[in-house]
């Protein structure tokens, strides 16, 4: 079975890390007319006929240009410009879930790029002063490094692990087990998807699924095995995927993180996704997939 997230990862590109400081090699490719350019508007991309769009250097607007990699002999740069110096109206660009259906429908070979530059756009966002000073920061490393004028520390780019589990109980793989699906209050009335959280300092990655769900719906579990991982820049999480079984089963909801919770048999889950009660999620995310591994295929609905 083929999972909906390992879509997205298919196609990784050379990342040319040794080229990110060889200013000579970055001139050369960027005078390349076969290169090809992602504009970034702060953090948001603009689809251009349901598709992203990728120029020329020369086409490319002036802005803080990123070198993302090559691919099938090709050379990919971002450029980040200011949101006010962006072409077009500010609604035509979206942030990574506003394009995530655009990846899914036509653009699964451009994900790995598309989510490196959206990732470094988000740390060059958020990091606009030095943390030990409070210093001007400079670009090096074409995008990668940020070096204090001050005190020449380097700020690099961070990711954040977060835990994504499916919590399970009864028999595996019988008709009475159950996987336990949650909603937050902002969601649309009837989204459920699988539980998540940050790991904290000092912390592994299976006691952060204990905990979290513990924390945020009262249930304890014991056995926690890993199942895959997904970057996920919003704004810099690489989301790391479980499969867990509970030692209890009785919901305790926090009313803080989590509106409500319940647990699915397969068969209520199918009739809720077929009837629209029931609304998974996203296609191509890996709470989908932690979803239809535990069904055993594919769902109908997803948001």
């Amino acid at each position: 079975m083929s999972f909906p997230h390992v879509q997205l990862a298919a196609n990784p590109h050379d990342r040319t890390g040794v080229h990110r400081s060889d200013d000579a090699w970055l001139d050369e490719r960027w005078a390349d007319p076969s290169s090809r350019v992602l504009v970034v508007s702060g953090t948001r991309i603009r689809p251009v006929d349901g598709r992203l769009q990728w120029l020329s250097p020369v086409e490319a607007p002036d802005g803080l240009r990123v070198l993302l990699g090559e691919q099938d002999g090709t050379t990919y740069f971002a450029v980040v410009v200011d949101p006010d110096e962006a072409p077009g109206e500010k609604a035509e660009w979206f942030g990574l879930r506003g394009i995530l259906p655009h990846l899914a429908d036509r653009g699964l070979d451009e994900a790995p790029l598309v989510f490196h530059a959206i990732g470094l756009a988000e740390w060059l966002f958020a990091t606009r002063f030095c943390p030990r000073c409070g210093g001007t920061l400079e670009p090096r490393a074409a995008g990668h490094e940020l070096v204090c004028t001050g005190c020449g520390k380097g700020q690099f780019p961070r990711t954040d692990p977060a835990v994504i589990m499916l919590v399970t109980t009864g028999e595996p793989g019988s008709e009475d087990e159950r996987c336990l699906l949650g909603r937050q209050s902002s969601w649309p009335e009837g989204r459920y998807s699988t539980l998540a959280g940050f790991c904290e300092p000092g912390e592994t990655l299976e006691d952060a699924v204990r905990r979290e769900v513990d924390e945020e719906v009262g249930i304890r579990v014991g056995e926690v095995a890993y199942f895959g991982n997904q970057p996920w820049p919003l704004p810099a999480s690489l989301m790391l995927g479980f499969v867990a079984r509970a030692e209890s089963t009785e919901i305790r909801v926090d009313e803080h993180e989590i509106e409500d919770a319940c647990w699915f048999t397969r068969a209520q889950m199918k009739a809720g996704a077929e009837a629209g009660t029931l609304v998974l999620p996203g296609g191509v995310s890996i709470s989908r997939s932690l979803v239809e591994h535990w069904y055993g295929g594919p769902l109908p609905g997803h948001w």
